[in-house]
């Protein structure tokens, strides 16, 4: 098992702390809005790491974090909270808010066949542990009060801040200074160097905060976001991990503090010994926001009658180190890749005979065995790994060979081929032709056969509502034309659309 590592900035042989048991923590989600694509792309591919190291005979810890305060607007400890403030927008309180969106967190990874973590735990459940870690820094002299703001680390008072981005102590320093002075940061009154970070905040006057805590420094305060992951880490899974993971904009401020105030506390044992970050996704080129409208939830993946697997196939194609471009192309051609990966997986359901083959009877078999599993072992290549299941699919091998080989191929790649049902398959076919997804030859080389009505067929009612649709939509007037679409689903038939005007006609 190989990982790049962003602390070496190469890939390494990738060795435990204890034998083959991994601890691996992973920087969860702040649960103040939904969850979207990039969010989605992050957690998959992490699913694909614990997968991959389970595969290869490794028990896996994975506790994941759920931030629901803490996390300001500002990657400089100043703002508004970001739960406090979207419940304000939302008209309820930040507790509620914070479930809301947890819930929704959970309901896409389940979408997407993500692995529940080993244990997820809120950041509101563990406010005594990331006190107590804040006073064990006091304690040790590296924090100073602003008053009225709070408790900061400083960074001044430790030889090695920033070694995650660079192994040269002075030329870390020097990027992170440069970095926290530019215009996109605001200025903290009262800091005295512009590395420093908050590690527990107090209420400003006024401010009436939802989530308080009493603390030595004031009756109403907060921990700061960084302190918590390190907090949640320590208590359960120890002072030294295998494992950290996160997106790479983490990596100058919130995993550079993290290593800073847990190696503090522990007296310099290394945190972490691999630190795995997953690249940027964008979509139709540009980053993800509200105001471009391009802001994507798996509800929105379904409402357009994509499978998530097949978004999960996406995110599998492109390396989780590389940038990836998300477009409503991409999916379509990833969803056409999985139906036909489905259709595969049950016509050898079917055919599959002898359960006694062994593999290393097919020289084969083995190849494709091998090949697949040092790609996803070698820093997780799901491109080039992906690559043998297409591979696979051309073979000659014994179905029942290549059925085992499939299944087993799954347990990594987490497409849930073993839950494929013919329904299933047929009822996603259906819709992504009624999307256009697909074509009907696709459609019918699939196993879809569709039964075509004729017009003089149906009762008079419904000829009548076609007839008037169709005029309709010679007519140009698109709503007339969608409003008598639903009166006849409502009389229990559904249209598709044809070139030349021709209609297919289906009972629903």
């Amino acid at each position: 098992m190989k990982l790049y590592n962003t602390a070496s900035r190469s890939v390494e042989e990738f060795q435990t702390l204890e034998d083959n048991f991994v601890k691996l923590y992973a920087c969860g989600p702040t649960v103040y809005d939904y969850t979207h694509l990039g969010h989605l792309r992050k957690y998959v591919l992490d699913d694909l790491l614990v997968r991959t190291l389970r595969h290869a005979g490794y028990e896996v810890k994975h506790v994941q974090n759920v931030t629901d305060v803490g996390h300001l607007v500002s990657d400089d400890d100043v703002g508004e909270d970001k739960l406090e403030k979207e419940a304000k927008k939302y008209g309820t309180d930040a507790e509620a808010l914070a479930r809301r969106f947890e819930d929704y967190f959970f309901y896409s990874m389940d979408l997407l066949g993500v692995l529940r973590p080993s244990l997820s735990c809120r950041a509101s459940d563990h406010i005594h542990a990331q006190l107590e870690m804040v006073l064990a820094l006091e304690k040790k002299g590296l924090t100073y009060l602003i008053e009225g703001d709070g408790v900061y680390f400083d960074t001044s008072k430790i030889d090695d801040y920033g070694k995650l981005i660079n192994q040269d102590p002075d030329l870390a320093k020097q990027v992170l200074m440069a970095q926290r002075e530019g215009e996109r940061v605001d200025k903290v009154v009262g800091r005295k160097n512009p590395t420093d970070f908050a590690l527990w905040k107090l209420e400003r006057p006024g401010e009436n905060r939802q989530m308080v805590w009493p603390s030595p420094w004031c009756e109403r305060s907060f921990p700061g976001w960084h302190i918590e992951c390190s907090a949640m880490a320590l208590e359960h899974l120890g002072e030294q991990i295998d494992i950290h993971t996160g997106g790479i904009d983490h990596i100058n401020i919130h995993h550079s503090n993290e290593i800073a105030q847990t190696e503090a506390v522990t007296g310099k044992k290394p945190f972490s010994r691999y630190w795995v970050h997953h690249n940027h996704l964008f979509v139709e080129g540009k980053k993800m926001s509200k105001s471009l409208n391009n802001f994507y939830t798996i509800d929105d993946v379904i409402e357009r009658a994509f499978s998530p697997k097949a978004l999960r196939l996406l995110f599998l194609m492109s390396h989780y180190r590389s940038e990836q471009n998300f477009t409503w192309d991409s999916l379509q051609a990833a969803q056409k890749a999985y139906l036909k990966l489905a259709r595969f997986v049950l016509n050898l359901r079917t055919s599959k005979r002898n359960s006694e083959l062994e593999l290393s009877d097919f020289p084969g078999a083995m190849q494709l065995h091998q090949d697949f599993f040092t790609s996803v072992e070698n820093d997780l290549k799901t491109n080039e790994a992906l690559t043998i299941v297409w591979e696979l699919m051309a073979s000659d091998l014994d179905s029942d060979v290549l059925y085992r080989l499939i299944m087993e191929f799954d347990q990594v790649l987490g497409l849930g081929l073993a839950g494929l049902t013919e329904e299933s398959l047929l009822k996603s076919l259906q819709k992504s032709l009624d999307k256009k997804i697909i074509d009907q030859d696709f459609a019918q080389n699939l196993g879809l056969k569709q039964e075509v009505l004729q017009l003089t067929d149906l009762p008079s009612l419904i000829q009548d509502l076609i007839k008037k649709r169709q005029q309709a939509r010679r007519d140009q007037d698109f709503t007339e034309a969608d409003q008598l679409r639903e009166q006849l689903k409502e009389q229990g038939y559904e249209l598709l659309d044809l070139e030349d005007e021709q209609l297919s006609i289906r009972k629903i």
